[in-house]
């Protein structure tokens, strides 16, 4: 089996995963890769995570050519943004996960720094989610609006949308999204009651002993 089939069928086992424990439903989403050639595989447009088809995948060249499978996600846009201005960014993943879009919508929801620092593994992960405004879906400004952060985050959440995560392979890029949905669901679990958050020394020893992206 070749590495690139080894991916495709990796891609579609971890999104129907996501989709078989309702992290996102119907057609929504997507999820893109990179190939060893530099190339790109990514969901079609209109499909659902719970039956994707690896032979079906869009494929792109390393010069950024549809070269085979489905019409790509109307959203390519902002998985592009993500591979130009992040050296480091093997996969992409965008959700429409229920309680981050939910953690979207509170009027206090804090710009800089979406995701309250809760627990160690939402630091680890994701370092400092950037909340970004409302985008239609399928605007090419969210895609510009990730090129706006210069490639300093690896993780936004779209307002009333959905999060978007760059990782170093698929498998990261997956881990940290459910990560971030997680870390939302305790927000709104725990709002209201005066959590014990990360002391900012617990915070600082993270930061510094992962080398988490935090400051920008």
């Amino acid at each position: 089996m070749s590495a690139e089939t080894e991916l495709r069928e990796l891609m579609c086992l971890l999104a129907k995963s996501m989709f078989d424990r309702g992290l996102t439903g119907g057609s929504t989403g997507n999820i893109s890769a990179r190939t060893s050639d530099g190339g790109l595989l990514v969901s079609p447009t209109g499909s659902s995570f719970g039956r994707l088809d690896p032979g079906r995948l869009s494929r792109f060249d390393a010069a950024g050519r549809h070269i085979g499978g489905d019409k790509p996600t109307k959203e390519m846009p902002l998985h592009s943004a993500f591979y130009d201005t992040r050296s480091s960014a093997g996969a992409v993943v965008h959700l429409h996960s229920c309680h981050a879009v939910a953690l979207s919508l509170t009027p206090d929801a804090d710009e800089d720094c979406f995701l309250p620092p809760l627990t160690p593994y939402g630091v680890m992960k994701l370092g400092k989610v950037k909340l970004l405004p409302y985008f239609r879906p399928g605007d090419p400004a969210m895609g510009e609006a990730v090129r706006g952060l210069a490639g300093k985050r690896s993780a936004v959440m779209l307002a009333n949308h959905g999060p978007v995560v760059a990782g170093k392979d698929i498998e990261a890029a997956c881990n940290a999204i459910e990560e971030l949905e997680d870390t939302a669901r305790l927000a709104l679990l725990t709002r209201g009651m005066a959590p014990r958050m990360l002391t900012s020394a617990q915070l600082a020893d993270l930061v510094e002993h992962f080398d988490v992206e935090w400051t920008a």
